[in-house]
């Protein structure tokens, strides 16, 4: 066998290293939250689907609030799937969840009020992992 050959196969056998597969895990993580917040919450508000509609009804916010709260979660989805934004789309969606908890308790009678909490999770773990990213954003104002 050639060293070559010898180079290649360790290579190809090697683990990744954590670092990167850290990066690889977040990065599927921005997918996944993306994909929910983009398809699952906010395309249901933004077409007034009739459960969406139900819930603002519910809460007693017009449906310029709906419209809002979809735009507000489609703006995370994005932001989430750019590598610059996802730090601050993430805490930002944290922030709009911990608004979203207080909402359920207190309009909706604590019915789902948990959610939230699941989605806050995985959003800090994609926050914490951007953390210097999102201090570099703040920082050159943009």
């Amino acid at each position: 066998m050639s060293s070559t050959t010898t180079a290649a196969a360790a290579s190809a056998s090697a683990p990744v290293a954590p670092g990167r597969a850290v990066a690889r895990t977040v990065l599927a993580l921005r997918i996944l939250l993306a994909l929910f917040f983009g398809l699952a919450s906010a395309l249901p508000k933004l077409l007034a689907l009739p459960a969406a509609a139900a819930v603002f009804d519910a809460i007693g916010a017009g449906d310029w609030f709906m419209y809002a709260t979809g735009l507000v979660e489609l703006a995370g989805a994005v932001g989430l799937l750019l590598r610059r934004l996802a730090g601050p789309a993430a805490t930002a969606l944290i922030v709009f969840l911990l608004c979203a908890f207080v909402t359920q308790l207190t309009a909706l009678h604590g019915e789902n009020a948990g959610t939230p909490f699941l989605f806050m999770v995985p959003l800090a773990v994609v926050a914490r992992h951007r953390r210097a990213g999102t201090a570099a954003f703040l920082r050159s104002g943009r």
